[in-house]
This record gives structure tokens, sequence and C-alpha cells, in this order.
């Protein structure tokens, strides 16, 4: 069904002339169909004899369905062997975030780069987790900690809760002057993710994160 839903399912409604949505706003020209697409014989290619021109279109043929087939591996590989597995920490995690804070809204990772997003919607619902869990915490390949707000089921950028909007965009020292704490390495300009030194002082962003969302 992972799979499907990640791949299969684009290519369905593509094939079966099902637009993505009622208006988009911008398009995306990366996709497997356009690159496919882009092994077509050009409309203005040189004209050949039958015999040179089917060899064409094998050759591109050939071409596709390699693309296409490196495609459909690469994806079920990253499903089996990256995004699976991960599904163990993530529960591990939600089932051990009291630990972590007493709101029970926010999970700790040693370590940064896992999908998690799918199986903690998915793992909230299971286990009836309320409130929700609003920000995950984790280490970068710098040693650096991260705090990541939790996006709305279903969109992309849209956060169950941000970062507190004085603090967006500013960074080291001018981040630390308006936090009120020492070690602050950056807020994005969009609230969704920031960064501290230590797990300590993660946490601590964390919390004040909170305890403002409820005044």
């Amino acid at each position: 069904m992972k799979l499907y839903k990640d791949m299969i399912e684009a290519l369905d409604g593509i094939d079966n002339g099902i637009e993505i949505a009622d208006q988009t706003r911008y398009k995306e020209g990366t996709g497997l169909s356009s690159r496919v697409g882009r092994l077509n014989p050009r409309w203005n290619a040189p004209a050949l004899d039958r015999e040179a021109a089917k060899a064409r279109e094998d050759e591109h043929f050939e071409r596709a369905s390699a693309l296409t087939g490196q495609e459909f591996t690469d994806v079920l590989d990253e499903i089996v062997h990256a995004w699976l597995p991960a599904r163990d920490a993530v529960e591990a995690a939600l089932l051990a975030r009291a630990s972590v804070h007493s709101s029970g809204q926010v999970l700790c990772f040693e370590s940064g780069g896992m999908p998690w997003k799918e199986h903690l919607y998915a793992l909230e619902r299971q286990h009836s987790v309320d409130p929700l869990v609003m920000f995950v915490m984790y280490t970068d390949q710098a040693g650096m900690w991260r705090m990541q707000a939790v996006t709305v089921e279903g969109t992309a950028f849209g956060n169950r809760l941000g970062l507190p909007e004085a603090w967006r965009g500013l960074r080291d020292a001018e981040l630390c002057t308006a936090v009120g704490l020492e070690g602050c390495c950056f807020v994005h300009g969009a609230g969704f993710i920031g960064g501290h030194k230590t797990r300590e002082g993660a946490l601590e962003m964390v919390q004040m994160t909170l305890a403002l969302s409820t005044q």
C-alpha cells in the first residue's frame, strides 16, 4: 500500500487523465512521467526510413523502460530498508514521550534523517494520543540539536505549532538575546525548525514555545 500511494497511484492517475487537483499553483516537471516523456522522439527530429525509425523507437523505449524500472526499484528499496524500520523507532519514542517532557508533546530521536512523519500520524491514532505531539528533537550531522515542528497531517508546510514569531529568522547572538538563552543557533524564517548547541537548550526552547502557546 505504501508503494502504491507513493508511486503507482500517481502513475495511474496520469495514465487515466485524472487531475491531481482542481487548480494547481505550479507545474512539477521533474516527475517520472515528465522524464519518460522527454525520451520520446522530438516532433522535428530528422525523418528516417521505416527500419531506422523502428530502431530509434526501440532504443528510446529501452531507455524509458530502464528509467522506470530503476525508479520502481529505488522507491521499493527505500520503503523496505528505511521507511519500514523507522516505525519501531518512532513508536518507541512516542511511548517514551513523557520522559522527554511532561506535556507528552515532544519526541526525541538520537539522530536525524529518519522518516518519522507518516508513522507518527498513524501511531498517534493507534495509541489514541491526546494531546498530539507538537515537536520532535534530534541531532544533525554536525551535532547540533534540532527542534522541528510537526506538520498538520495532509499538509507540507502547515505546522501544528511553530516556533515563536519573535525568534524567526534570527541566528546566534541575536537569537540568544531574543530567547534569553545561551547556545541558540538559528530559527527558520517560517518557524518550522530551529537549532541549539545542546539537547537541554533545544528542549528549553520547545518548553518556552509550548508555554507561550497556552497564554
